[in-house]
């Protein structure tokens, strides 16, 4: 299977357009567009029921001690773990693409309603209900894409890996809230082929923001 993009490249630089935070000279960081990426799919194996999306961040700090406090940074040797940014499940099999900004076109505060979206796929809570949770503007259930805000004195740039995932069951047993971690665990064993494309982005002017 194979995965393209018009919104970003392939290990290059994810648009500022794409992102939940761009960077800002007085504030560190203001909100962007966060739009979610063009993507589209060719060479689907046969008997192929539906598709899942996951763009997940392998690089957010195990600890957030250090996370956006002044006079400190985040030190590159931190053990990191995933953090999802978007979960999408049972679009049906004759989607072959998303359109850019088709599942997010905004910042939404307390985050967008869910899981229902567009072509009858559902859309789970992204890890952003997890940061905000003990933020009274802000906290609420994430669902869909929100892109990247990685800490903006991080020593480390961001991966955001874009992964299609080509199912043999038209949907997912799954009820209620769900995330990615339920999601991968749902899809083991059903997976016929799945194709990635990884973006990279930072907020830390010293790393080239």
């Amino acid at each position: 299977m194979k995965l393209t993009s018009t919104s970003l490249a392939d290990g290059q630089k994810i648009p500022g357009a794409l992102a939940f935070c761009i960077p800002d000279a007085d504030h560190h960081v203001c909100l962007g567009k966060n739009l979610n990426p063009q993507l589209a799919w060719s060479d689907v194996p046969a008997g192929t029921r539906s598709f899942a999306i996951i763009c997940h961040d392998p690089d957010v700090p195990s600890k957030g001690d250090d996370v956006n406090q002044e006079g400190r940074s985040v030190p590159a040797s931190l053990p990191r773990v995933d953090f999802f940014h978007w979960v999408l499940i049972d679009l049906p099999a004759a989607v072959n693409a998303v359109h850019e900004g088709e599942f997010s076109d905004d910042v939404t505060p307390r985050g967008k309603p869910g899981p229902q979206a567009a072509h009858g796929a559902r859309q789970g809570v992204n890890n952003f209900t997890d940061w905000f949770a003990g933020d009274n503007d802000m906290r609420g259930d994430y669902h869909g894409y929100d892109g990247p805000c990685p800490p903006w004195n991080d020593e480390i740039i961001h991966h955001y890996v874009f992964t299609v995932y080509a199912l043999d069951v038209e949907q997912l047993p799954l009820a209620g809230k769900f995330g990615g971690p339920e999601v991968r665990a749902a899809i083991a064993g059903h997976v016929l082929a799945e194709a990635s494309l990884t973006g990279t982005y930072t907020l830390n002017p010293k790393l080239g923001a």
